[in-house]
C-alpha cells in the first residue's frame, strides 16, 4: 500500500473500504480515544491520513492478540514518547508473559504485550528456538 497524501480527506466509508475496519468499530474505536473525531459535523465531517494511520495500527495490534486498553497504552505512551515502545505497568495491571524453557536454569520470557506477538507467533518462536538448540552430532572429521 502507497503513503497516502497527508491532506487526503475521507469519507466514513472510504476510511471503511480503505482499512479493512466496519464502520461501526471505527465509531467505536473514537468512542474509546483509540482513534481522533472527524473533522467537521455532519455529512461534511471527514477523516484524514492519521484517521487511516491510527485505524491500522489498532488493527495490526489487536490481530497480533493485544487488548483494546493494550492498544491504547501503546499509543499513548508512542504519542508522548515517540521513543518509547510500550507504556510501563501500572499497579495491579496484568500482562501475559510465555517461559520457554531451553536448558536447565536457561529460559526465554516473552512478554506478549512488548512483543506484539500473537500466540501462534510466539509458538513458532519457541519451535524455531528449541530447533536451533538441538544438538548436532559431532562430525569425528571435525575434532582436533
Amino acid at each position: 500500500m502507497h503513503e497516502p497524501e497527508p491532506q487526503q480527506r475521507y469519507t466514513l466509508e472510504e476510511l471503511e473500504a480503505l482499512s479493512g475496519v466496519a464502520r461501526r468499530t471505527i465509531r467505536y474505536y473514537i468512542q474509546l480515544g483509540l482513534v481522533e473525531r472527524p473533522i467537521g459535523e455532519t455529512r461534511a465531517a471527514y477523516y484524514t491520513w492519521q484517521h487511516l494511520s491510527d485505524l491500522l495500527t489498532v488493527r495490526r495490534l489487536t490481530d497480533h492478540g493485544l487488548s483494546l486498553e493494550a492498544v491504547r497504552d501503546r499509543m499513548r505512551a508512542q504519542t508522548a514518547d515517540p521513543a518509547m515502545e510500550v507504556a510501563a505497568p501500572q499497579p495491579g495491571s496484568l500482562r501475559l508473559h510465555s517461559h520457554l524453557q531451553l536448558a536447565p536454569g536457561v529460559s526465554l520470557v516473552i512478554d506478549h504485550d512488548a512483543a506484539g506477538l500473537s500466540g501462534e507467533q510466539v509458538r513458532h518462536v519457541a519451535r524455531r528456538v528449541l530447533a536451533a538448540l538441538q544438538p548436532v552430532d559431532p562430525d569425528p572429521a571435525d575434532s582436533l
